[in-house]
């Protein structure tokens, strides 16, 4: 593994985990190293959204912890990490986050990002969203997490969903300074003659 301090990826039971699975694609091919957790829900979500077993995502990390470990490395602000994306974050990962209730290591993790200071995407999927959902929104904005629901934009007209996920995932990546090239950027719209 690199020298370089490891992005923690999460990956939750909401739909959408093709975000999460994807993310790590990207950050192996961009020679990121990357730490790994998956909850319980996300590993039946994997089977009933995608075609790859649990074991191919889990090979696609230089490290990976079991979600009840809250003993692993990653448990702990004195391990080295260069922040933390949850995707997709669900509601019940993001009530835990917001309420620092630390009953799983992605929860622990990610409370540990926000002691630290260090970058913590939550990568939020549900709609409509009531106002239970938006509070736990803001209650982790106010400490420290970036919300960022993958929400596709279509300037760049996308072709297919992989250009919809690699948007969101840039967008993601963005937040933690990672240069990539997942999707074009805006550069203005076009001038008129």
């Amino acid at each position: 593994m690199s020298a370089q301090a490891p992005l923690l990826v999460a990956i939750t039971g909401a739909t959408g985990v093709i975000y999460g699975v994807e993310l790590l694609r990207v950050l192996c091919r961009l020679g990121q190293p990357t730490h790994l957790v998956m909850s319980e829900a996300a590993m039946m979500t994997l089977a009933i959204e995608t075609p790859y077993a649990v074991d191919e995502v889990r090979a696609l990390a230089d490290a990976v912890y079991p979600n009840k470990d809250i003993g692993a490395a990653v448990a702990s602000g004195s391990f080295r990490t260069r922040g933390m994306i949850v995707a997709p974050c669900s509601i019940k990962t993001l009530s835990a986050i917001a309420n620092s209730y630390s009953n799983t290591l992605i929860s622990r993790a990610a409370d540990v990002m926000l002691k630290e200071r260090r970058p913590l995407v939550l990568m939020v999927r549900e709609t409509p969203l009531h106002k239970g959902h938006l509070e736990l929104m803001a209650r982790a904005a106010d400490c420290g997490a970036v919300i960022l629901p993958p929400m596709p934009a279509f300037y760049d007209q996308p072709q297919s969903i992989m250009d919809i996920v690699h948007q969101g995932i840039g967008k993601a990546l963005d937040q933690l300074g990672i240069e990539h090239e997942l999707r074009p950027r805006w550069q203005g719209r076009p001038r008129q003659s």
